[in-house]
């Protein structure tokens, strides 16, 4: 580029690259790696089941993402969580050293860990929730398939039949009278 090709006004300025959204292979490479971290990295058995239980999640719900009419922001957040928010949150404790990360308070008087606790129930119930939107539209699609066949095939009855409430069963002795 020239000096007096900064001062021409007809050409359009310069678009800055984007960067691709990870594959599937990317991203369940990134679940391995956080799975493998946190199992060499001899971390307390609470960070632990906290990460797998994400991981775990995420696993099933990001090849169902596509297809389940998630919002942009919730495909984004599934693939942050993955490839961004959980590495680096766990990666920020890893790095420090256990005996002062579990015991000095570093926020409101909590430790690193409790903050990193905190931290990963706050993932894992996003992912929750994603998770259930997710499988509530595939249960919404095989109800709204089941009336179609209702009324396809057995004309005259709208809707599958409801069942009958039933009377609650005593829990204990002092519920029966």
């Amino acid at each position: 580029m020239g000096l007096f090709d900064w001062f021409r006004v007809d050409q359009e300025p310069p678009v800055p690259a984007t960067a691709a959204a990870p594959t599937e292979e990317e991203i369940s490479t990134a679940l391995d790696m956080m799975d493998d971290k946190v199992a060499s990295s001899a971390l307390s058995s609470a960070v632990v089941s906290r990460v797998s239980r994400i991981t775990t999640r995420l696993r099933e719900t990001l090849p169902r993402m596509t297809n389940t009419g998630l919002t942009s922001l919730e495909q984004y957040s599934l693939i942050a969580t993955a490839t961004s928010y959980l590495p680096q949150t766990v990666g920020s404790y890893v790095r420090l050293p256990r005996d002062w990360a579990d015991t000095r308070p570093v926020d409101a008087g909590r430790s690193s860990l409790l903050v990193l606790i905190d931290q990963l129930d706050l993932l894992g119930e996003t992912v929750d929730k994603i998770y259930d939107a997710v499988l509530a539209k595939d249960a919404e699609a095989l109800v709204i398939h089941g009336r179609f066949l209702a009324e396809k095939f057995a004309p005259g009855r709208a809707a599958l039949p409801q069942p009958q409430p039933t009377a609650p069963t005593p829990t204990s002795p002092l519920d029966l009278g």
